[in-house]
């Protein structure tokens, strides 16, 4: 039995707490904010309320897993519902298709309806492709800690796993083989903004998410995404962690080998054997840790070579009912006509998109709002990070912020739904929100993108250089969003029972 320290209450800190207490450890959960969560929230302002983060669960068997091996089902806590379609994508040619959930068949049957046959069986194609990619990518590279490509290198059918995952191909190189639709192009695109990434620079294995939403599901939890970070929190004091909230950590306390524990900004010292840091790992590596261990030189050059991801400019919208409005699917989103000049606009020239990709979270859940026929919707564009160096965008600007918006909303209507006479209540969130309210540097949604084939190897380790200290989260081995970051959690809390 060890004294565990995590930093931060996010999913992956509060996932890994109870799977450690689960196991007989002594646990503390340590959270700068005053609310668990992270960046999975769903926040209420007045009568409405939003999922600020993620907005879809997929991959429910992470959790199903965690909840089932930390005491009750899933299903006795959390009241998961299937997102038929799972998404409806929208066309600037004015072209719209609808995904079915769970139905690979119905799906197949819309694109063709919208695009032909042909291009329902190139999309069947690929989705074949994706499912080979997840087979051989699931277990070295997603539910395994990730030490070095040497692990992958060793396996039996190391070539024909080369082959299929095509390393050496971005996400935009292989659809190409598949497929000139730009319908599809578009929608395969959007994966690597899945990872906060650059299609064209993406690694090729991130189409497998394409096939893990399809085989999977796509699904929403009665009364917001943020009732899961609830559930875990709740399973994690059940089982004994004990949280502290508003207490941020200064730094990770050391000896020249192994951590100590932690200081608090208060001053306070707790003594640890084992340190599971939920923060960025930038933040971790740069600031949290003294500089002057050698042992770490290898893991900040790692860090320091990969990219950001790109960060959000959200808007949370209360809708007055209107009988005349068209109905709105669970996620809708709204391409443009240029995807790469939003892709340029964000990573090359750092600046707000003009055109962007919007998506449009409009949950058809009664218990998201406190009056009947009202609505809650959360809208998403992609966005460079926040800096105030010239790195990025500042996003200091109310002025350019509220323009921002506006623009956002007319380019909403405009593509035929009306909006702007509806609207009861509007907050927005700049990435220079994010980075206050959740310690993300500059915003950015998923910690590191995946630009570059190369790139899940800078990501964070989970077990660091430092005895005693692991990574877990989205800026960690295997990645950002719920499902990865589940799995981290896992991951992490092995390692240290093997430790």
């Amino acid at each position: 039995m060890s004294r565990i320290v995590v930093i931060g209450a996010g999913i992956g800190g509060m996932c890994t707490a109870a799977r450690l207490a689960k196991a007989g450890h002594i646990v503390d959960v340590y959270e700068r904010s005053d609310q668990v969560g992270g960046k999975c929230r769903t926040e209420w302002i007045g009568k409405y309320a939003f999922d600020t983060g993620p907005s879809l669960l997929t991959l429910p068997a992470v959790y199903r897993d965690f909840f089932l091996k930390t005491g009750e089902p899933i299903e006795k806590v959390l009241d998961l519902q299937p997102v038929n379609p799972s998404f409806d994508y929208r066309f600037a040619d004015g072209t719209r298709v609808e995904f079915a959930n769970l139905s690979r068949y119905e799906t197949l049957a819309t694109i063709s309806k919208s695009f032909g046959k042909n291009v329902s069986d190139e999309w069947n194609s690929l989705m074949e492709r994706a499912e080979k990619i997840w087979d051989v990518s699931r277990e070295p590279f997603i539910e395994s800690e990730l030490t070095s490509i040497f692990s992958f290198i060793k396996r039996r059918t190391f070539l024909w796993d080369l082959f299929t995952i095509a390393p050496w191909k971005s996400l935009r190189t292989l659809v190409k083989s598949f497929t000139n639709d730009p319908h599809l192009s578009f929608i395969i695109d959007r994966y690597a903004t899945y990872s906060g990434s650059d299609p064209r620079r993406a690694p090729a294995a991130l189409m497998s998410i394409a096939f893990v939403e399809e085989a999977f599901g796509a699904w929403h939890i009665k009364g917001g995404i943020g009732q899961l970070s609830q559930a875990v929190e709740e399973r994690a004091k059940s089982l004994g962690v004990k949280f502290h909230l508003n207490s941020p950590v200064v730094s990770i306390d050391h000896t020249k080998k192994h951590v100590t524990g932690i200081t608090l900004s208060s001053g306070e010292i707790i003594k640890a054997d084992v340190v599971v840091s939920n923060a960025d790992a930038s933040t971790v590596y740069t600031h949290l840790i003294s500089k002057n261990v050698r042992a770490l030189r290898k893991e900040k050059k790692s860090l320091a070579k990969s990219e950001p991801s790109l960060a959000g400019f959200s808007l949370l919208l209360g809708l007055k009912p209107d009988d005349q409005a068209p109905h709105m699917n669970h996620h809708t989103v709204l391409f443009p006509e240029n995807y790469d000049a939003e892709f340029d606009s964000i990573f090359t020239q750092q600046k707000p998109v003009e055109d962007p990709t919007i998506y449009i979270c409009a949950p058809n859940d009664v218990s998201m709002s406190r009056t009947p026929g009202y609505e809650s919707w959360f809208i998403l564009v992609n966005a460079p990070r926040h800096s105030t160096t010239g790195d990025g965008w500042n996003w200091n600007d109310d002025n350019y912020s509220r323009a921002y918006a506006a623009k956002v909303i007319s380019l909403i209507e405009a593509r035929g739904i009306p909006l702007r006479n509806r609207i009861e209540l509007m907050e927005i969130r700049t990435p220079a929100d994010l980075e206050k309210s959740v310690g993300a540097p500059g915003g950015s949604i998923y910690g590191s993108s995946s630009n570059g084939a190369r790139s899940a190897f800078m990501r964070a380790k989970n077990r660091s250089p430092l005895k005693g200290l692991f990574c877990v989260g989205g800026s960690a081995h295997p990645g950002g969003g719920l499902p990865l970051v589940g799995i981290s959690a896992e991951i992490v809390a092995d390692a240290i029972g093997r430790a």
